[in-house]
This record gives structure tokens, sequence and C-alpha cells, in this order.
């Protein structure tokens, strides 16, 4: 039998047999929980509990990624225009809302000399409407690239250059005024949630509570399925898509179906994050965004979903803090951070564990 069909036969080994019982997924799906269940009761300080919140989103960001890059071996440079379409559409289902209840037009349209909002905000005021539109609208341009892209065996750095390259596309439109979604300033001045005031302490404590709990449950969904069959199908695919191909699998229907599941949950995340930050503008579309969410995998741990959730969590909460105490030294910190992962933790931070010194009884044993 050969090495291909071992891989995807076999019971569950290496990445995917740490999806299915790796405590660090566990212990990370439990903290989340537990975080979520303290914000509630302890009510800490506004400031703490907006940071964490943010950090839940771009936990689920990497995420997103590290299922095509880590699984799949589809390094994707253009995820930040996934997370902005979320983004996007969270803020005009904001600002519909907020019309609705108030009737004050947002800046951009009067500033535009515009009368209403463009017909196609029709609806965004419903959340349930916004939120199946930003899902769909990020999977449906996922789609469209992603079939073109498979279809015609576009791989490994081509694709991380195309994909990036898309987002940048996607800066240049957004930069525009006449395309109704703020033009250069954004959209901003989000007046409500759910009817509630959205600076009040208990909406920010809502929003947090929710980007955990999505945190979660993203991690839990996305274990189980890199532990299943079809997470078995995709490291054969990152391994030998070639062989894979041959044994009669739809190596394309499969990437497929993986990519559109990445961009669904970085649009999520997107949706999470700009009401807590309370502004969105082209800038989220920028390549560099895209380029430090790779960053975030790899310090983390490639192919590790935990790995991911870390390696945001420490770059962000390390970015936050230095943001204030010394902005101009964050470049050269986190370009340091790459330099040891690639030279000294090619696998992440995760590689300290086995950089341990061993147990002198276990020394010598295998």
């Amino acid at each position: 039998m050969s090495g291909a069909v071992q891989t995807v036969l076999a019971p569950p080994a290496g990445p995917a047999r740490r999806a299915v019982r790796d405590p660090l997924v566990a212990g990370l799906v439990g903290l989340c929980l537990a975080v979520a269940v303290g914000l509630l009761v302890a009510r800490p300080a506004p400031y703490l509990v907006n940071a964490l919140g943010q950090l839940a989103a771009f936990a689920i960001l990497a995420v997103s990624l590290d299922l095509v890059w880590g699984y799949l071996g589809i390094l994707s440079l253009g995820h930040g225009l996934f997370f902005a379409i979320g983004g996007y559409v969270c803020a005009m289902h904001l600002l519909s809302h907020g019309v609705a209840v108030t009737g004050v037009q947002p800046d951009f349209v009067q500033f535009m000399g515009w009368k209403s909002l463009p017909a196609y905000w029709a609806g965004l005021d419903h959340p349930a409407y916004a939120l199946v539109l930003a899902l769909a609208l990020a999977g449906l341009v996922a789609f469209l690239f992603g079939l073109a892209s498979f279809r015609s065996r576009v791989n490994g750095v081509y694709f991380s250059i195309i994909s990036q390259a898309l987002v940048y596309v996607a800066m240049l439109l957004m930069y525009r005024n006449d395309t109704g979604l703020g033009g250069n300033n954004g959209m901003t001045g989000f007046p409500l949630l759910f009817g509630w005031p959205m600076g009040s302490p208990g909406v920010a404590t809502g929003l947090a509570v929710a980007a955990l709990v999505a945190l979660a449950a993203v991690l839990a969904g996305t274990r189980l399925l890199v532990g299943s069959a079809v997470g078995r199908r995709m490291l054969a695919c990152r391994d030998d898509e070639t062989r894979l191909r041959t044994l009669g699998y739809s190596t394309t229907r499969l990437k497929l179906g993986i990519w559109c599941l990445s961009a669904m949950i970085a649009a999520l995340a997107g949706i999470l994050y700009v009401p807590q930050v309370g502004i969105i503008n082209p800038r989220v579309l920028a390549p560099d965004l895209s380029i430090e969410i790779a960053v975030w995998v790899a310090i983390g741990g490639l192919g590790r979903l935990g790995g991911a959730v870390i390696g945001a969590v420490l770059v962000n909460g390390l970015k936050f803090w230095l943001s204030a105490a010394m902005p101009e030294a964050w470049p050269f910190i986190l370009s340091g951070l790459v330099l040891v992962v690639v030279l000294v933790l090619p696998n992440g931070l995760l590689d300290l564990v086995a950089l341990r010194p061993r147990p002198a009884w276990l020394r010598g044993s295998r």
C-alpha cells in the first residue's frame, strides 16, 4: 500500500490525532469559556474587556488561516479581505440600525450630499440578514477566487502572490468615496447595538464574551474537522496532492470547500472585531495585515490550532503594550520574533516544549 493510501485510510496520525486529543486545544476552549464567565461576574476595567475581545477576534482570524495553511499547505496572503468583508457588513448593519432608530444619516452620507443610504443597504438593519450576508459574501468571493485558482492548479508562492494582489485591489476600491462604504475615512460613529448605546460597559462586556465564546466554538469545530476523515485527506493533499488525485480523490473540491470555510471563519472574526474598535476603513485591507496574520500562525506553530491562538494572542498582546510604551520599537521587535522562529523554532513557540531538558531517567531512551 502506498504512502498516500496509508495516510488517507489509516487511523488519524500526527496533527490529525493531536487535533482529536490535543490537550492544548481542549485547554484553550475551557480557558475561553472560563474567561467569558469571569468577565460577566467580575466586571473588570473597560480597557481590559475590550483588549480581551479584540484578542479573541484576532485568534479566530489566525485559526482560519492555520486551517488552510497548516493542514492544506495553502499560504494565503489575502485573508485580510475576508476579515474586511465581515467587518464592513457589520459596520453597515450598525449604521443602518442607527438610522432606523435615530433617523440621523451617517457622516459619509452627508459628506457625499446624499439624502439616504444607498439602495443596496436595504435590509441591513436586521442583524440576522447582515450575519448571513457577511458569511455568504465571504464564502462567494472565496469560492470564485478558489475555483479559478485550484482548477488551474495554482499553488505555492504563486497562489500567495495572487491572493495578496486580490486584497490590494480591494483596498484600492474601498478608497473610492463613490462606493457608498465610507471611502478613505471608512465608517465609524456606530450609535447602537441591538438598541443599546454602543459605549456602555454592558455592550463592551457582551461583545467580548461573544468573541470568546465564538473562539471556543471555532476551536472545537475545527478540531473535530481536522481529526475526521476529511482532515486526513487534507493532510494527504498537503503532503502529496498528485498521488491523492491519482487515487481518485477530488483535491479541487476538497481545497475549495476548506478554503471557503476558512474565509467564512475569517469573516466572523471581522464581524466580532469592528464593533469593539468602533471603526473600519480601507487600512484593514492593507497587505501588511494579511502578512501579519501569517506571522501570528508561524510564531504560534503551524499546523496546530492551539498554536495559532497562542501566536495571535502573544503577538497582539505585545503589540497593544508596546504601541503605548514604545510605538517606534514594535516593527523591529516583530521582525526579531520572525527571525527567531525561522532560525531557532521552525515549528513556532510550541517547539519550546521539545527544547526542555529531559529527566535523567529518560535520557538515552527513545
